[in-house]
């Protein structure tokens, strides 16, 4: 099994430990999709306390990514909704959850599907 296998398997397994519904196949992709980052200690957690790194998801990712043009307001009061889904007491959110999770918010499911 390769590094990355080995994470998505990582990332399956604390989904359902947390009770996420989030699809095994939305995990793979996300995964993949995430690249090298996800091998990085820094780049694989979201740290809701950071404004800066909730800035930087809701611009590089809601927005450049998602294709998303709904008010800034609406994407900080769903990345809050996602920092409280997956605990307040929680300081180790993963990214690759954080992400799948908003995708399951807005359906953009799409996004991930090979062409």
């Amino acid at each position: 099994m390769n590094k990355r296998e080995e994470k998505i398997e990582a990332m399956i397994a604390e989904a359902k430990k947390l009770g996420l519904e989030i699809s095994d196949d939305l995990i793979t992709k996300v995964v993949i999709g995430l690249g090298p980052s996800i091998y990085k200690k820094a780049s694989e957690l979201v740290s809701c306390s950071q404004p800066k790194e909730l800035e930087t998801i809701k611009n590089n990712f809601l927005k450049k990514k998602l294709g998303l043009t709904n008010s800034d307001e609406e994407l900080d009061s769903a990345i809050k909704e996602v920092c409280e889904q997956l605990g307040t007491s929680n300081r180790a959110k993963k990214r690759v959850h954080f992400y799948a999770l908003l995708v399951m918010k807005f359906n953009k499911e799409d996004i991930y599907e090979t062409k």
